[in-house]
């Protein structure tokens, strides 16, 4: 593979050197194989190192490539299937879950948290902490916010904190009769919190999903669960429909 001269193509010479790196990654690169530094790739294929930035945070975002706290830039495995929504009426932490709980501490939700569950801005609310591994690797970190009215009977959380107190709140909910949930899928990137329990890099690319778990005629939880958008492809059940929300003022520009 040698230099290729970008400076003739009409496309955007960060999306032309994104294909000449993914052929390579294919023809001389093993899985886990880490690539040259930043600026041998840029004096090898001849661009600027913005230019090759671009094209690797490209790949990246498309699973190819995987940036690694003290490694550096390897080649990324085959995504892993991760099943999202597939039991559409049952409860965090029912049979069969496969999230681990670690921990719930009473706190003041985001603001838009507050908005959704219909509590006052300064409320706190139960914030469990759970994480989610495939295949021996983290792929996915989750905070479900329940507010203390979905438990009422405060009594049956006897644990201060931890893992004991996370699995107690999630019992406290199963009493609640589910009448339905829903979910949004966006594109984000990791806070330093999420980057560092899921092994990335602040600002690597992720897949949050948002889900709504509503009875009573109210939200009466709501989960904000961060996957690696570079290792996980999430799949849906024949239950779970996916809309899709065209923003009015993106529509309108």
């Amino acid at each position: 593979m040698g230099t290729t001269q970008l400076e003739a193509v009409p496309e955007p010479k960060y999306w032309h050197l994104r294909t000449v790196l993914t052929e390579a990654l294919d023809s001389e690169f093993a899985v886990g194989e880490i690539l040259p530094n930043e600026r041998d790739l840029a004096a090898r294929f001849g661009v600027a190192r913005a230019t090759l930035r671009q094209a690797l945070e490209q790949l990246e975002l498309e699973g190819r490539l995987q940036r690694r706290r003290g490694v550096g830039t390897t080649v990324a495995p085959p995504r892993v299937g991760v099943a999202v929504g597939t039991e559409q009426h049952a409860w965090p932490g029912a049979a069969g879950d496969v999230w681990q709980a670690a921990d719930c501490v009473l706190a003041v939700p985001p603001a838009t948290v507050a908005a959704a569950l219909e509590t006052g801005v300064d409320t706190p609310v139960l914030t469990v902490r759970r994480s989610r591994v495939s295949h021996g690797q983290p792929v996915a970190a989750e905070l479900l916010y329940v507010p203390e009215a979905s438990v009422p009977d405060p009594s049956g959380i006897d644990a201060p904190s931890g893992a004991a107190r996370a699995r107690a709140v999630l019992r406290a909910l199963q009493r609640l009769e589910l009448e339905s949930r829903d979910s949004a899928v966006e594109l984000g990137s990791a806070r330093a919190d999420d980057a560092k329990e899921l092994d990335r890099l602040p600002g690597a690319p992720v897949l949050v999903v948002t889900t709504r778990f509503l009875a009573d005629g109210r939200t009466a939880a709501l989960s904000v669960a961060t996957y690696r958008a570079d290792t996980c492809r999430l799949t849906f059940g024949d239950a779970g429909g996916v809309e899709i929300h065209q923003d009015p003022e993106r529509a309108a520009s």
